[in-house]
């Protein structure tokens, strides 16, 4: 396993930090484990050679088996259940009730994989049954990682990632394959879009959301970061609607202009 030195370590954390809002800063071991057969596999004599590599090239290839090998992207349907009870029973009644012009914005910011906007793409279906065709559910699902969003666009899952899923949902939304695993059905995969995007860039979609799902992303987040992205947040969300992230994280509350509803879960009064 290759060694890296002081500078080089403060130069890497420094670079990804301000580009990506990731804080490896106590991350040292974890570099060195999970990077170096990758260096020596790409050409590279050491890390110095690989960081110079990142930094002065900008490669996108090599920065995007860097962050996949550095953060997790473990997730399946129905991950902390709880969000979608409160999305099926709190949020979609008052939206429906509230929206004349039947557009429903919902926004995976981090979506990895695919389970959670496609787990919400059912919720949706699920709750508005015959009226779904008259409205406009689609759900925006974005991911800085390429990698991750060509298998979340190719939609097909192992039997263990919809082992929380209800039973009625495997024939009704996935098609099982000759291999046992699930491929999402047409009329839930067509109704996410995806997109690369970097959370620490300017949020500046055409429309706000209603909801905004960002869940076990901000656990790479220094605290001055996910004050930053938050606000962000805040602003790209419409009067009324809601942040919610992962079970483990916690925000700022003296800085946080959203209101705590209950845990992981947030309002834009």
């Amino acid at each position: 396993m290759l060694t890296i030195t002081d500078q080089d370590f403060l130069r890497l954390v420094d670079y990804v930090q301000k580009n990506f809002g990731i804080d490896l800063s106590k991350k040292k071991q974890l570099i060195t484990s999970r990077l170096s057969n990758s260096i020596v596999t790409a050409g590279f004599a050491d890390f110095s050679a690989y960081i110079n590599h990142i930094i002065q090239t900008s490669d996108k290839n090599s920065i995007e088996m860097m962050l996949n090998k550095l953060t997790t992207n473990y997730t399946y349907f129905l991950r902390e259940a709880n969000h979608f009870d409160f999305l099926k029973n709190t949020i979609l009644p008052r939206l429906i009730k509230q929206k004349k012009n039947k557009v429903l914005s919902i926004w995976s910011a981090g979506c990895s994989s695919g389970e959670e906007p496609y787990t919400i793409s059912m919720i949706l279906k699920d709750y508005l049954g015959a009226q779904a065709a008259a409205w406009d559910t689609r759900v925006l699902a974005t991911d800085i990682s390429q990698k991750v969003l060509a298998q979340a666009q190719n939609a097909i899952y192992e039997a263990e990632s919809l082992s929380k899923i209800p039973d009625r949902w495997k024939t009704e939304y996935f098609k099982k394959l000759p291999d046992g695993r699930y491929a999402v059905a047409p009329h839930i995969k067509s109704n996410v879009i995806f997109r690369t995007f970097n959370l620490m860039n300017p949020i500046q979609f055409k429309i706000k959301f209603d909801v905004i799902f960002c869940r076990n992303v901000m656990i790479y987040f220094d605290q001055p970061t996910k004050d930053a992205l938050v606000n962000r947040f805040y602003h790209a969300t419409n009067a009324g609607g809601y942040l919610l992230i992962g079970h483990s994280e916690s925000l700022n509350k003296e800085r946080l202009a959203y209101k705590y509803i209950m845990p992981a879960t947030y309002q834009k009064i």
